[in-house]
């Protein structure tokens, strides 16, 4: 399924070009430290994407009892999910110890099991989990790392257990390239150490994130839909 995430991409670029000149002196942000200064108004920003967080609880196939949900923030995602699987059980791993205490007021008579980790260091096991689901987060690391990290979720997913991404694309490989030269750049003039983690969006194309996803074992993953920016990959294994 082929789709459009820019349809004028010479004037998007132009316009991200233009963005980036305008913000290159922009200090870095902590990522635990940037959800936490917005804490009080991040989801009236990120109501936005409504649209987007009720297809995605759709995608989650009804035979799924035991979900991992990566970077799951104060749970817009899983608000909808709840609303269609009230018992679902679902871990949810993320770096901002504010946005998970939101998350457990919302949800305190949820199965819900929350930790405070860098996902890529979290032990998923193997063959335990019926989903492992992320949105909108993983648009802030390189292509290796995520590489690594697919490679863990494939391991940790039961047979015919699914990985639902829903997150921003980058629209082309120009894209890709500038974003990557600016998040590259920065962390080497702030001397950001390899292991912290900063605010920089950097989304891949949809043809690398397909090919990490074949990389780490998926046999055959798809591009389902894209709604306002927000597209949905689904891979089984």
């Amino acid at each position: 399924m082929e789709l459009v995430i820019r349809q004028d991409i010479k004037q998007y670029l132009e316009e991200l070009e233009q963005w980036l000149e305008q913000t290159k002196d922009a200090p870095v942000e902590d990522m635990s430290g940037f959800f936490s200064a917005r804490l009080g108004d991040y989801e009236q920003h990120m109501a936005l994407w409504k649209e987007a967080y009720q297809k995605f609880a759709r995608l989650l196939p009804p035979e799924c009892e035991k979900v991992l949900d990566l970077g799951c923030g104060t749970g817009l995602e899983l608000d909808e999910i709840y609303r269609l699987r009230p018992d679902v059980q679902v871990t949810g791993v993320d770096l901002c110890k504010d946005m998970l205490g939101q998350l457990r007021q919302k949800h305190p008579d949820k199965p819900l099991t929350l930790i405070c980790q860098d996902y890529f260091q979290y032990d998923m096991g193997q063959e335990q989990w019926d989903a492992v689901i992320s949105f909108e987060s993983l648009h802030h690391f390189l292509s290796e790392k995520k590489g690594r990290l697919y490679q863990k979720i494939y391991t940790g997913l039961r047979r015919g257990g699914v990985f639902l991404l829903g997150d921003y694309i980058a629209c082309c490989p120009q894209e890709e390239r500038m974003l990557q030269e600016v998040y590259l750049e920065k962390r080497q003039r702030y001397h950001v150490p390899e292991e912290a983690f900063i605010h920089l969006d950097i989304p891949l194309t949809l043809e690398c994130e397909l090919d990490l996803l074949r990389q780490a074992g998926f046999g055959s993953p798809t591009a389902v839909d894209s709604i306002q920016g927000a597209t949905f990959l689904v891979a089984q294994k």
